[in-house]
Protein backbone atom coordinates (compact mmCIF):
# COMPACT_ATOMS: atom_id res chain seq x y z
CA UNK A 1 0.00 0.00 0.00
CA UNK A 2 2.94 2.35 0.59
CA UNK A 3 3.63 2.32 -3.16
CA UNK A 4 0.06 3.22 -4.10
CA UNK A 5 0.08 6.17 -6.50
CA UNK A 6 -1.23 9.48 -5.22
CA UNK A 7 -2.82 10.13 -8.60
CA UNK A 8 -5.18 7.19 -7.97
CA UNK A 9 -6.30 8.30 -4.51
CA UNK A 10 -9.05 10.73 -5.45
CA UNK A 11 -7.41 13.91 -4.17
CA UNK A 12 -8.62 17.24 -5.59
CA UNK A 13 -7.03 17.67 -9.00
CA UNK A 14 -5.23 20.87 -8.01
CA UNK A 15 -3.48 19.18 -5.06
CA UNK A 16 -2.78 15.99 -7.01
CA UNK A 17 -1.11 18.02 -9.76
CA UNK A 18 1.11 19.76 -7.20
CA UNK A 19 2.28 16.41 -5.83
CA UNK A 20 3.05 15.18 -9.36
CA UNK A 21 4.90 18.38 -10.26
CA UNK A 22 7.18 17.95 -7.22
CA UNK A 23 7.78 14.28 -8.08
CA UNK A 24 5.92 13.11 -4.96
CA UNK A 25 4.23 10.19 -6.65
CA UNK A 26 3.44 7.56 -4.01
CA UNK A 27 1.98 7.43 -0.52
CA UNK A 28 5.44 6.58 0.80
CA UNK A 29 6.88 9.72 -0.82
CA UNK A 30 4.26 11.92 0.80
CA UNK A 31 4.17 10.32 4.24
CA UNK A 32 7.98 10.36 4.52
CA UNK A 33 7.88 14.17 4.66
CA UNK A 34 6.73 16.37 7.53
CA UNK A 35 3.76 18.66 7.11
CA UNK A 36 6.02 21.70 7.06
CA UNK A 37 8.23 20.15 4.38
CA UNK A 38 5.14 19.51 2.28
CA UNK A 39 3.95 23.09 2.81
CA UNK A 40 7.28 24.35 1.48
CA UNK A 41 7.44 21.94 -1.47
CA UNK A 42 3.82 22.34 -2.54
CA UNK A 43 3.56 26.04 -1.64
CA UNK A 44 0.16 25.59 0.01
CA UNK A 45 -1.29 26.26 3.46
CA UNK A 46 -1.15 23.98 6.48
CA UNK A 47 -4.86 23.17 6.33
CA UNK A 48 -4.56 21.85 2.76
CA UNK A 49 -1.52 19.76 3.68
CA UNK A 50 -3.22 18.28 6.74
CA UNK A 51 -6.30 17.41 4.67
CA UNK A 52 -4.22 15.78 1.91
CA UNK A 53 -2.06 13.79 4.35
CA UNK A 54 -5.14 12.59 6.24
CA UNK A 55 -6.72 11.46 2.97
CA UNK A 56 -3.56 9.63 1.85
CA UNK A 57 -3.15 8.00 5.26
CA UNK A 58 -6.75 6.80 5.34
CA UNK A 59 -6.45 5.12 1.95
CA UNK A 60 -2.96 3.71 2.57
CA UNK A 61 -3.38 2.30 6.06
CA UNK A 62 -5.37 -0.93 6.45
CA UNK A 63 -8.70 -0.44 8.21
CA UNK A 64 -9.29 -1.50 11.78
CA UNK A 65 -11.06 -4.83 12.27
CA UNK A 66 -13.02 -6.09 15.23
CA UNK A 67 -12.36 -9.46 16.82
CA UNK A 68 -15.76 -10.57 15.53
CA UNK A 69 -14.96 -9.64 11.92
CA UNK A 70 -11.61 -11.47 12.15
CA UNK A 71 -13.41 -14.55 13.46
CA UNK A 72 -15.90 -14.42 10.58
CA UNK A 73 -13.08 -13.98 8.06
CA UNK A 74 -11.24 -17.00 9.45
CA UNK A 75 -14.43 -19.09 9.37
CA UNK A 76 -14.97 -18.04 5.74
CA UNK A 77 -11.38 -18.96 4.78
CA UNK A 78 -11.67 -22.33 6.49
CA UNK A 79 -14.89 -22.97 4.59
CA UNK A 80 -13.08 -22.25 1.29
CA UNK A 81 -9.98 -24.22 2.26
CA UNK A 82 -9.37 -27.66 0.89
CA UNK A 83 -6.88 -30.49 1.23
CA UNK A 84 -4.60 -32.55 -0.96
CA UNK A 85 -5.39 -36.16 0.05
CA UNK A 86 -2.28 -38.27 0.59
CA UNK A 87 -4.25 -41.50 -0.01
CA UNK A 88 -2.91 -42.75 3.32
CA UNK A 89 -6.12 -43.29 5.24
CA UNK A 90 -4.80 -42.80 8.76
CA UNK A 91 -2.82 -39.69 7.86
CA UNK A 92 -5.69 -38.12 5.91
CA UNK A 93 -8.00 -38.69 8.86
CA UNK A 94 -5.51 -37.10 11.25
CA UNK A 95 -5.14 -34.09 8.95
CA UNK A 96 -8.93 -33.80 8.42
CA UNK A 97 -8.63 -34.58 4.71
CA UNK A 98 -4.97 -34.35 3.76
CA UNK A 99 -2.25 -31.73 3.31
CA UNK A 100 -4.08 -28.42 3.95
CA UNK A 101 -4.35 -25.63 1.39
CA UNK A 102 -3.12 -22.20 2.37
CA UNK A 103 -0.68 -23.55 4.95
CA UNK A 104 2.93 -24.65 5.38
CA UNK A 105 3.42 -28.34 6.17
CA UNK A 106 6.80 -29.66 7.31
CA UNK A 107 8.06 -33.24 7.01
CA UNK A 108 10.75 -34.11 9.56
CA UNK A 109 12.75 -37.31 9.71
CA UNK A 110 16.19 -38.89 9.51
CA UNK A 111 17.89 -39.68 6.18
CA UNK A 112 16.34 -42.61 4.34
CA UNK A 113 13.01 -42.44 6.17
CA UNK A 114 11.11 -41.59 2.96
CA UNK A 115 10.66 -37.81 2.98
CA UNK A 116 11.63 -37.40 -0.68
CA UNK A 117 9.55 -40.43 -1.73
CA UNK A 118 6.55 -38.89 0.01
CA UNK A 119 7.17 -35.58 -1.77
CA UNK A 120 7.34 -37.33 -5.15
CA UNK A 121 3.99 -38.97 -4.39
CA UNK A 122 2.47 -35.62 -3.40
CA UNK A 123 3.78 -34.04 -6.60
CA UNK A 124 2.06 -36.72 -8.66
CA UNK A 125 -1.18 -36.33 -6.69
CA UNK A 126 -1.24 -32.60 -7.36
CA UNK A 127 -0.63 -33.17 -11.08
CA UNK A 128 -3.26 -35.91 -11.51
CA UNK A 129 -6.63 -35.07 -13.14
CA UNK A 130 -9.39 -34.12 -10.72
CA UNK A 131 -11.47 -37.17 -11.61
CA UNK A 132 -8.61 -39.35 -10.32
CA UNK A 133 -8.32 -37.52 -7.00
CA UNK A 134 -5.69 -34.99 -8.06
CA UNK A 135 -5.62 -31.21 -8.39
CA UNK A 136 -4.97 -31.13 -12.16
CA UNK A 137 -2.25 -28.52 -11.74
CA UNK A 138 1.44 -27.86 -11.94
CA UNK A 139 3.96 -28.39 -9.17
CA UNK A 140 7.06 -26.37 -8.32
CA UNK A 141 9.59 -28.78 -6.83
CA UNK A 142 12.62 -27.02 -5.30
CA UNK A 143 15.25 -29.75 -5.18
CA UNK A 144 17.93 -28.42 -2.83
CA UNK A 145 19.84 -31.66 -2.31
CA UNK A 146 19.54 -33.05 -5.87
CA UNK A 147 17.45 -36.00 -4.71
CA UNK A 148 14.63 -35.57 -7.22
CA UNK A 149 14.44 -38.54 -9.58
CA UNK A 150 12.05 -38.45 -12.52
CA UNK A 151 12.59 -42.18 -13.01
CA UNK A 152 11.58 -42.93 -9.43
CA UNK A 153 8.59 -40.62 -9.72
CA UNK A 154 7.32 -42.49 -12.79
CA UNK A 155 7.83 -45.80 -10.97
CA UNK A 156 5.76 -44.52 -8.05
CA UNK A 157 3.09 -43.32 -10.46
CA UNK A 158 2.93 -46.62 -12.35
CA UNK A 159 2.59 -48.56 -9.10
CA UNK A 160 0.16 -46.21 -7.35
CA UNK A 161 -1.98 -45.20 -10.36
CA UNK A 162 -1.63 -48.01 -12.95
CA UNK A 163 -4.95 -47.17 -14.63
CA UNK A 164 -3.66 -43.69 -15.47
CA UNK A 165 -0.05 -44.42 -16.31
CA UNK A 166 -1.04 -47.22 -18.70
CA UNK A 167 -2.59 -44.58 -20.97
CA UNK A 168 -0.35 -43.57 -23.84
CA UNK A 169 1.54 -40.34 -23.18
CA UNK A 170 0.12 -39.89 -19.67
CA UNK A 171 3.45 -40.47 -17.87
CA UNK A 172 5.07 -37.83 -20.05
CA UNK A 173 2.21 -35.41 -19.44
CA UNK A 174 2.37 -35.88 -15.66
CA UNK A 175 6.14 -35.38 -15.62
CA UNK A 176 5.73 -32.26 -17.74
CA UNK A 177 3.55 -30.67 -15.06
CA UNK A 178 6.30 -30.79 -12.44
CA UNK A 179 8.73 -27.87 -12.62
CA UNK A 180 12.05 -28.60 -10.89
CA UNK A 181 14.35 -25.86 -9.56
CA UNK A 182 17.82 -26.55 -8.14
CA UNK A 183 19.19 -23.42 -6.45
CA UNK A 184 22.82 -23.93 -5.46
CA UNK A 185 22.71 -21.55 -2.50
CA UNK A 186 20.43 -19.62 -0.20
CA UNK A 187 21.06 -16.47 -2.24
CA UNK A 188 19.95 -18.21 -5.46
CA UNK A 189 16.82 -19.44 -3.70
CA UNK A 190 16.12 -15.90 -2.49
CA UNK A 191 16.41 -14.56 -6.03
CA UNK A 192 14.09 -17.24 -7.40
CA UNK A 193 11.22 -16.61 -4.96
CA UNK A 194 9.78 -13.69 -6.92
CA UNK A 195 9.80 -15.80 -10.09
CA UNK A 196 8.15 -18.61 -8.15
CA UNK A 197 5.39 -16.24 -7.06
CA UNK A 198 4.83 -15.20 -10.67
CA UNK A 199 4.74 -18.84 -11.82
CA UNK A 200 2.11 -19.66 -9.20
CA UNK A 201 -0.15 -16.96 -10.62
CA UNK A 202 0.49 -17.68 -14.31
CA UNK A 203 0.92 -21.46 -14.54
CA UNK A 204 -1.87 -22.91 -12.41
CA UNK A 205 0.57 -24.14 -9.77
CA UNK A 206 -1.26 -26.20 -7.14
CA UNK A 207 1.64 -27.32 -4.91
CA UNK A 208 5.10 -26.09 -3.87
CA UNK A 209 7.68 -28.48 -2.41
CA UNK A 210 11.04 -27.53 -0.87
CA UNK A 211 13.31 -30.56 -0.29
CA UNK A 212 15.01 -29.83 2.04
CA UNK A 213 14.78 -26.47 3.75
CA UNK A 214 17.76 -27.17 6.02
CA UNK A 215 19.87 -27.89 2.96
CA UNK A 216 19.58 -24.23 2.00
CA UNK A 217 21.67 -23.10 4.94
CA UNK A 218 23.91 -26.07 5.66
CA UNK A 219 27.52 -25.07 5.27
CA UNK A 220 26.76 -21.35 5.06
CA UNK A 221 26.74 -20.80 8.84
CA UNK A 222 28.64 -22.58 11.55
CA UNK A 223 26.34 -21.76 14.45
CA UNK A 224 22.67 -22.65 14.80
CA UNK A 225 21.34 -19.19 15.72
CA UNK A 226 22.29 -17.51 12.40
CA UNK A 227 20.79 -20.49 10.55
CA UNK A 228 17.47 -20.01 12.29
CA UNK A 229 17.21 -16.31 11.56
CA UNK A 230 18.60 -16.46 8.02
CA UNK A 231 15.41 -18.23 6.92
CA UNK A 232 13.00 -15.87 8.66
CA UNK A 233 12.15 -13.88 5.54
CA UNK A 234 11.88 -16.99 3.38
CA UNK A 235 9.45 -18.78 5.68
CA UNK A 236 7.29 -15.65 5.88
CA UNK A 237 7.29 -15.39 2.08
CA UNK A 238 6.32 -19.04 1.61
CA UNK A 239 3.55 -18.83 4.21
CA UNK A 240 2.16 -15.67 2.63
CA UNK A 241 2.30 -17.28 -0.82
CA UNK A 242 0.43 -20.32 0.49
CA UNK A 243 -2.25 -18.21 2.15
CA UNK A 244 -2.69 -15.82 -0.77
CA UNK A 245 -2.78 -18.52 -3.45
CA UNK A 246 -4.69 -21.06 -1.29
CA UNK A 247 -2.26 -23.84 -2.20
CA UNK A 248 -0.33 -26.28 0.01
CA UNK A 249 3.38 -25.67 0.57
CA UNK A 250 5.38 -28.67 1.79
CA UNK A 251 8.95 -28.47 3.09
CA UNK A 252 11.21 -31.23 4.36
CA UNK A 253 13.58 -30.77 7.26
CA UNK A 254 16.55 -32.70 8.52
CA UNK A 255 17.26 -33.89 12.05
CA UNK A 256 20.19 -33.35 14.38
CA UNK A 257 21.44 -34.88 17.63
CA UNK A 258 19.79 -33.76 20.86
CA UNK A 259 22.05 -31.64 23.09
CA UNK A 260 21.66 -30.76 26.76
CA UNK A 261 20.23 -27.27 26.48
CA UNK A 262 17.81 -27.91 23.62
CA UNK A 263 14.06 -27.68 24.03
CA UNK A 264 12.35 -31.06 23.73
CA UNK A 265 8.98 -32.16 22.43
CA UNK A 266 7.08 -35.19 23.64
CA UNK A 267 7.69 -37.06 20.39
CA UNK A 268 11.44 -36.46 20.56
CA UNK A 269 12.16 -38.29 23.83
CA UNK A 270 10.69 -41.20 25.69
CA UNK A 271 11.89 -40.29 29.17
CA UNK A 272 13.09 -36.76 29.78
CA UNK A 273 14.33 -37.57 33.31
CA UNK A 274 16.35 -40.48 31.98
CA UNK A 275 18.12 -38.17 29.55
CA UNK A 276 19.08 -35.72 32.29
CA UNK A 277 20.51 -38.54 34.41
CA UNK A 278 22.40 -40.14 31.53
CA UNK A 279 23.92 -37.41 29.29
CA UNK A 280 25.92 -40.00 27.34
CA UNK A 281 22.70 -41.20 25.74
CA UNK A 282 21.82 -37.78 24.33
CA UNK A 283 23.30 -38.71 20.97
CA UNK A 284 20.66 -41.41 20.59
CA UNK A 285 17.87 -38.81 20.35
CA UNK A 286 17.22 -36.78 17.23
CA UNK A 287 15.31 -33.53 16.94
CA UNK A 288 14.24 -31.38 14.02
CA UNK A 289 16.94 -29.09 12.65
CA UNK A 290 16.79 -25.27 12.57
CA UNK A 291 15.68 -24.85 16.17
CA UNK A 292 12.64 -23.65 18.06
CA UNK A 293 12.14 -20.42 16.08
CA UNK A 294 11.66 -22.40 12.89
CA UNK A 295 9.35 -24.87 14.65
CA UNK A 296 7.04 -22.01 15.63
CA UNK A 297 6.92 -20.76 12.04
CA UNK A 298 5.50 -23.88 10.38
CA UNK A 299 1.75 -24.55 10.41
CA UNK A 300 1.82 -28.36 10.61
CA UNK A 301 4.75 -30.63 11.46
CA UNK A 302 4.67 -34.28 10.44
CA UNK A 303 7.35 -36.41 12.09
CA UNK A 304 8.40 -39.53 10.16
CA UNK A 305 9.80 -42.31 12.36
CA UNK A 306 10.68 -45.92 11.71
CA UNK A 307 9.21 -48.53 14.05
CA UNK A 308 10.10 -52.17 14.43
CA UNK A 309 7.52 -54.90 14.13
Amino acid sequence: MANKKIADMGLPKSIANLFAARNILTAKDALSLTEFELMELLDVGLAQVISAVAHISEITCPPFQTAHSLMEERHHNEHLAGHLPTQLKGLDEALCGGIPFGALTELVGPPGIGKTQFCLKLALLAALPINHGGLNGRVIYIDIESKFSSKRMIEIGAKSFPEIFRLEGMAKEMAGRILVLRPASLSEFTESLQQIQLSVLQNQVKLIIVDSIAGLVSGEHEREAPRQHSLGWHISFLKSLAEFSRIPVVVTNQVRSQSCGDAMYSFQVQNEHEIVKDPERLELHLVAALGIHWAHAVTTRLVLEASSG
